[in-house]
């Protein structure tokens, strides 16, 4: 798969460039700045992005921009965002439209290669891959009806779904068997009002459906 990466600092991203090539992934462009990232993401044989939040000239939210811009040329493109800090109005604006193939992960998460990696591949099929802090960041400021509505233990099991978890993981990590989760996800899906349709990821838009503000 071929990645565009964009990131200012020298080592980090030289760092990430290994890390990639030596799992599989082409780095099709890997630049420090947001022109660069720009232009590198018009190329139309790219197939993903793995972009740092805050990039030249200004450090303030140029990578994101690009990458929101990237997926309003091409829907659904995958980008997983890196930043150093939770970002609440960035990670909004990343979920906004709704589509999965989205990822924001806090810098420290680079450090395990293994979830990091991980992450990459599962927001370049299409999934979503949000940080546990991100997650509990954005749980604190909703407000909207549909999360009222679940009990604490479905709101444990989403905010699970929303940090990648499988069935069987979300089970491991609440103790439960994973017929009580599917049990559990079945009735988030009712309560967030998403009915089973052939084109729809309804874990996807679960997530997305009850993070976006």
């Amino acid at each position: 798969m071929r990645l565009v990466l964009a990131e200012d600092h020298a080592l980090l991203r030289d760092g990430l460039i290994r890390l990639l090539e030596a799992h599989g992934f082409t780095i099709a462009a890997a630049v420090d700045n947001e022109p660069e990232l720009a232009r590198a993401l018009g190329d139309p044989t790219v197939e993903a992005a793995v972009v740092d939040v805050r990039l030249p000239p200004t450090f303030t939210d140029e990578g994101l921009r690009a990458a929101i811009a990237a997926r309003a040329a091409r829907p659904g493109f995958p980008v997983l965002v890196l930043s150093q800090y939770v970002e609440h109005l960035y990670a909004r604006e990343l979920l906004a439209s709704g589509q999965g193939g989205v990822g924001y992960l806090l810098k420290d998460r680079v450090a395990d290669v293994t979830e990091f990696v991980e992450g990459v591949r599962r927001v370049a099929s299409g999934g979503t891959v949000l940080d546990p802090e991100v997650v509990a960041a954005l749980m604190a400021r909703r407000r909207e009806e549909p999360l009222d509505r679940l009990t604490p233990r479905e709101r444990e099991v989403l905010a699970l779904m929303a940090e990648g978890r499988s069935n069987a993981a979300i089970a491991a990590a609440l103790y439960v068997t994973e017929k009580a989760v599917a049990k559990h996800t079945n009735s988030i899906f009712t309560k967030l009002d998403l009915p089973l349709a052939p084109d729809d990821n309804r874990r996807v838009l679960a997530v997305l459906a009850w993070l976006r503000v």
